[in-house]
């Protein structure tokens, strides 16, 4: 954990929100239930969250400068030439109408239209080990066009809307530019169907295998035709089927039929010099289709194109793994400054917990002795962090204090509340 933390400790230019911030890692590694700075606060041992509330609104640091050092923290450990980008979004439901971004929009979060705000992820995945490296948040067009808006939630005059694949091509591109070393980017159809992110990625040169929907038209026969994606997998022969493993899941190998056309063709850039291909996933039990549209700079085998298309699933078990286990989806926070302050520090805590799986998973494969245990997972990690580093303070008078105070501000509130309403309900 320390590794962690020092990595991004001279981006504070005072010591004290530097060891506020990392308290409030530590406290988001703890095992309190909700994560808001009154949480954190007690249970770092401070009397008032105001040191808290105050890393996150008005401190003076970097949040852009603490992600890029974390990331290099997570190359450091997880560093592949043939890893994988992974971009995704996810969504916190919200109540209000103030926090930075949120509206009435879909997220899987819910698999519906719901109040929410959403946020465009980068995730990172080597062969020893994958976490979340980037952040963005989205604002949608009513955001934009409502200037006043942006301000009030403290939004920089200079941002404009940009869509989540491109928020996503500039986390990628971020990430090439710093030296991340990765040969591929993987994502679901919302990044997959739109030819401006496949173009953005070819020009990286950085080989892709990117969902696309059913309906996605393929170019084929040197791009004078098009045809639907799922009329080309209804047209297949059974030869064309090849049974592989998408990778190692929680109960075994993900194995899928698979079929590969290679001599798919660009309708966007014709000479980019790359291999175009279409890859096709067969359920073997329920026999539903998924579809990617591929590209590779130099030739490919269909065992790669697999492998990349199964480290998509990486990302969705990063945001399980950052909701469930440092709260990412539990900050009480609405301006533009503070989501990403929040965020990043989410990040790192998350980072922590990757890191010392992946430390003790390459101890254990050293280890002569098989003790027939399954390797560490991050959550038991965790467990472990605070069974044997955090010590919650249970002094009596400390936790008095804080009910009392909890009480005391919850008073104030409550009466402020009923004083607001009264005026307006006298107002003609």
């Amino acid at each position: 954990m320390a590794g962690v933390l020092d990595s991004f400790a001279g981006r504070f230019g005072r010591v004290e929100p530097r060891r506020t911030a990392a308290a409030f890692v530590t406290g988001l590694l703890s095992d309190i239930e909700v994560k808001t700075c009154w949480q954190l606060a007690e249970q770092a041992g401070h009397a008032r969250p105001d040191a808290m509330q105050r890393l996150l609104y008005r401190a003076v640091w970097d949040a852009d400068g603490v992600r890029d050092d974390l990331r290099a923290v997570i190359v450091d450990r997880f560093g592949d030439p043939d890893a994988v980008l992974v971009v995704d979004e996810t969504g916190d439901l919200k109540k209000g109408v103030h926090s930075v971004g949120v509206q009435r929009q879909y997220t899987g979060t819910a698999g519906r239209i719901e109040n929410a705000q959403v946020g465009v992820f980068l995730g990172y995945a080597g062969r020893d080990g994958h976490t979340l490296i980037d952040r963005r948040v989205y604002l949608p067009v009513s955001w934009i066009e409502d200037r006043d808006r942006c301000q009030g939630a403290g939004v920089p005059d200079e941002v404009e809307f940009a869509t989540k694949s491109e928020l996503a091509a500039d986390m990628i591109t971020a990430a090439v530019d710093a030296g991340v070393p990765v040969a591929w980017a993987a994502a679901d159809e919302a990044y997959g169907n739109s030819s401006l992110f496949r173009a953005h990625l070819r020009q990286l040169r950085l080989g892709y295998v990117l969902a696309v929907s059913r309906s996605h038209l393929v170019p084929l026969d040197g791009g004078k035709v098009k045809v639907r994606a799922d009329r080309v997998a209804a047209d297949l022969p059974a030869s064309a089927w090849q049974r592989r493993s998408a990778g190692a899941g929680s109960k075994g190998p993900r194995y899928y039929d698979w079929a590969w056309l290679d001599d798919v063709t660009t309708d966007a850039d014709p000479d980019d010099s790359g291999r175009h291909s279409l890859l096709i996933r067969r359920n073997t039990s329920t026999g539903e289709l998924a579809f990617y549209r591929c590209w590779t700079p130099q030739p490919a085998t269909l065992a790669q194109l697999v492998r990349v298309a199964g480290t998509r699933w990486t990302v969705e078990e990063a945001f399980q793994a950052a909701k469930s286990q440092v709260g990412l989806d539990l900050h009480q926070v609405r301006r533009w400054d503070s989501w990403h302050r929040f965020t990043t520090l989410a990040l790192a805590a998350l980072a922590v917990l990757a890191i010392c799986a992946a430390n003790a998973a390459g101890e254990a494969e050293d280890d002569p002795s098989n003790t027939g245990l399954i390797k560490l997972t991050v959550n038991e990690v965790r467990r472990l962090i605070n069974t044997l580093i955090i010590q919650p303070i249970r002094d009596f008078a400390h936790r008095l204090h804080w009910s009392q105070w909890r009480r005391r501000h919850q008073a104030r509130a409550r009466q402020s509340h009923y004083t607001r309403r009264l005026k307006l309900e006298l107002q003609p």
